[in-house]
């Protein structure tokens, strides 16, 4: 956000007040989201509840319980299916963020576009999202308005997190990270700390001993 501020434009934001009672909050977080150069990019109105619930539901089911499953998932199908490692991280994983990109410019028909036929046509013809996914993303919906995801969380919390710190340790090592740190230590945007360039190093050379070999 500071670095946007500084180049002169703003990062989007969504507003809200939950009670105006001497009718001058909406003016003091305005000027907040002024202040913070927000209103260069644009404010949208909203309510808490509004931005809580769909912010709950776009973490759960598509940035996070969506995107991640599907690349790790997606990783293990090709690697069962006895395809190199490197390759499917290639292919399941980092033209992720191409996508991204394209479609934060131009929406998805721009993502689409961009692409080549056959990859458009597999999309339209995907059946691995289905009505099926749908019912249960309008469950898990159901339960962020009714209460009981927040209260399956909290109880959690208030007992040490047991089950959140259970479930850290067993997605803390997707299979596609078996393979993805070598693989980024070799972009030259992610060369770091020379303990990352050693890495790339050492990989490099064993994808060049297998080539001769």
């Amino acid at each position: 956000m500071r670095r946007e501020y500084a180049a002169g434009r703003g990062v989007p934001v969504v507003v809200a007040v939950e009670q105006d009672p001497d009718g001058k909050t909406w003016p003091l977080c305005l000027a907040y989201a002024k202040a913070l150069g927000a209103l260069r990019a644009g404010a949208i109105k909203t309510t808490f509840k509004e931005e809580t619930e769909t912010d709950l539901f776009g973490e759960q089911d598509v940035l996070m319980g969506g995107i991640n499953h599907l690349c790790d998932m997606g990783f293990d199908v090709l690697t069962e299916a006895g395809y190199q490692p490197e390759i499917a991280y290639f292919e399941v994983f980092h033209e992720l963020k191409m996508l991204v990109d394209l479609a934060n410019e131009g929406g998805l028909n721009k993502a689409r576009w961009s692409c080549s036929d056959t990859a458009q046509y597999g999309d339209y013809t995907s059946t691995v999202i289905t009505e099926e996914t749908k019912k249960r993303m309008q469950y898990q919906l159901k339960r962020i308005q009714d209460g009981s995801f927040a209260k399956e969380f909290m109880d959690d919390q208030a007992a040490g997190a047991p089950k959140f710190k259970k479930l850290q340790e067993e997605f803390s090592h997707p299979h596609l990270e078996t393979v993805g740190p070598k693989l980024r230590a070799m972009f030259s945007w992610n060369n770091g700390p020379a303990k990352d360039q050693d890495e790339a190093e050492s990989f490099n050379g064993k994808i060049a001993r297998t080539q001769v070999q």
